[in-house]
């Protein structure tokens, strides 16, 4: 007995395959098989249960009724199928198996996937904005077309072209359309055209066909090569009901080889048609133009006069023009020979005499404004001092000792108007109206 019993984890057969299926379920939620179906097996319960096999194993699977009642095909052993599903364990017989929830042919489904895919990382790029797509000529004079040169589409662009607009020229840039090298020649095809510019307008496509034949225009390349392009694209590949990647990237799809051709041409009888009107309106524009030019014509011969009439005309008016001219000139000197009187007359103000006499003038007007205005200052320059002198005489001390009052000095000339600042044998000046007394003091008396 190994000595490490004690220590192992012992699974039951039931925890074993329950342990298996939780790792497969949460490793392997959804996984994508290609395989060929065998041993399918549909009861009456619905579901399908059946073995993905290649040539070297085989995977045991189960659909349920969910699931598979929605599938665009009956399932049958031999069909190559593209499965999605988990991985899973039967865990009663301990069976490894797959579950399926979507099954599509292998084929066609693969290449439809690849086309999704291709489509929408064109669309995120831009390549089908209609802002980046080119405008198509009305009436092209000259149509490129990239196709086979065998195939049947370039002879039902002919034909459509014979029929409708046998003036327009076509070039065609042959190409392979079906096959591994399709692609990379569609793609040459299209950069000949453009550098070559010889054209208005490409057309790119090719007949019907199946999903593989048509295959070569779901191409990366190609749809890359026309949006590249400088000439305008129309691309018309297959039948109305196919729709491939060039398509989209095309400035205009057509449904067809032949619809393309309707598309850029213009039906003959139609343009018959207008031109047909274009005479009949551009007639009667003309008809219409030589009756105004001949009433024109009628009025101007009415018009026209005798040609010794029109020289009297003439004569009549060369004489008043004459006359007009002699009286403008005789008032033109007129008003000159005034302006230059007025002109000799300030010239002659502006000379030294006149000024001079002029100047003379001014200062004896201004000497006899100047004597009168001093005569005037002077006399009211009199009255004023007379009337001062009234005045100051009216106030005067001498006025006052002409009263018999009289002035007491000091022997300094000082006015003594208190006893008090004398002693007696002082010597004091009596200034009297005429002369002055010149006294010693004997006595001094106060008065309170």
């Amino acid at each position: 007995m190994p000595d490490d019993i004690g220590h192992r984890h012992v699974y039951s057969v039931s925890d074993l395959n329950q342990t298996v299926k939780r790792l497969l379920e949460t490793e392997y939620r959804a996984v994508w098989v290609e395989a060929e179906i065998s041993n399918l097996v549909q009861p009456r319960s619905g579901h399908i249960y059946l073995s993905l096999k290649d040539d070297g194993a085989q995977l045991r699977a189960a659909m349920f009724r969910g699931n598979n009642v929605r599938l665009p095909f009956k399932p049958k052993d031999g069909m190559q199928v593209l499965v999605r599903g988990r991985l899973s364990l039967y865990a009663p017989r301990g069976d490894y198996q797959m579950i399926i929830d979507h099954m599509e042919e292998a084929g066609l489904g693969a290449l439809q996937r690849t086309f999704e895919q291709l489509k929408s990382k064109l669309q995120q790029e831009g390549l089908f904005n209609d802002d980046r797509k080119q405008a198509i000529a009305l009436h092209p004079t000259r149509i490129g077309v990239v196709t086979s040169a065998t195939g049947a589409a370039i002879h039902d662009i002919l034909s459509v072209l014979k029929r409708r607009s046998p003036i327009t020229e076509v070039i065609l840039y042959p190409t392979l359309v079906q096959g591994d090298q399709a692609a990379a020649a569609i793609c040459q095809a299209i950069e000949t055209a453009n550098r070559r510019n010889e054209c208005d307008v490409l057309i790119v496509g090719r007949g019907g066909g199946s999903l593989e034949d048509l295959w070569c225009f779901n191409d990366e390349s190609v749809a890359r090569a026309i949006a590249a392009s400088e000439l305008p694209v129309v691309s018309a590949v297959g039948h109305q009901v196919d729709f491939t990647i060039a398509d989209f990237v095309a400035d205009v799809r057509a449904p067809t080889p032949s619809a393309a051709a309707e598309l850029l041409s213009t039906d003959c009888s139609k343009l018959m048609e207008s031109l047909n009107a274009y005479e009949l309106r551009l007639k009667e524009k003309i008809k219409r133009h030589l009756q105004f030019k001949q009433q024109s014509l009628d009025w101007a011969s009415r018009q026209l006069k005798h040609p010794g009439k029109r020289l009297q005309e003439h004569a009549q008016r060369l004489d008043q023009l004459d006359l007009r001219l002699r009286h403008t000139i005789s008032q033109r000197l007129r008003l000159q020979q005034s302006e230059f009187e007025r002109v000799r007359a300030q010239l002659l103000a502006q000379t030294p005499t006149h000024q001079i006499k002029s100047l003379r003038k001014d200062v004896l007007s201004l000497s006899q404004a100047l004597v009168k205005g001093m005569q005037q200052q002077l006399k009211q320059s009199q009255n004023q001092s007379a009337n001062l002198a009234q005045r100051l005489n009216s106030v005067s001390p001498l006025n006052t000792l002409g009263r018999g009052y009289s002035i007491t000095k000091s022997t300094e000339g000082k006015v003594i108007s208190d006893a008090r600042r004398v002693s007696p044998g002082d010597k004091i000046i009596s200034q009297l109206q005429h002369g002055a007394l010149i006294c010693q003091v004997e006595k001094t008396e106060l008065t309170d």
